[in-house]
């Protein structure tokens, strides 16, 4: 993600990305942490709905036998 992109999803200024970066580091360490975490979710959630539809085609393949 790009300063940019990162500045926007914050609704902040870049500028303000920037000053934070300098002199904040823990600031941004734990948005780049929280991030992550939502992606890591986001991942698990399509895993989950995977493993759903997986175990309804199980159902529906034990009931034709």
């Amino acid at each position: 993600m790009t300063r940019k992109e990162l500045a926007e999803l914050l609704k902040v200024d870049v500028t303000t990305l920037r000053n934070w970066e300098k002199n904040k580091p823990e600031l941004i360490r734990l948005i780049n942490l929280g991030l992550q975490f939502e992606k890591q979710i986001d991942q698990m959630e399509e895993n989950l709905n995977m493993l759903k539809e997986l175990k309804e085609k199980t159902k529906e393949s034990k009931i034709i036998l």
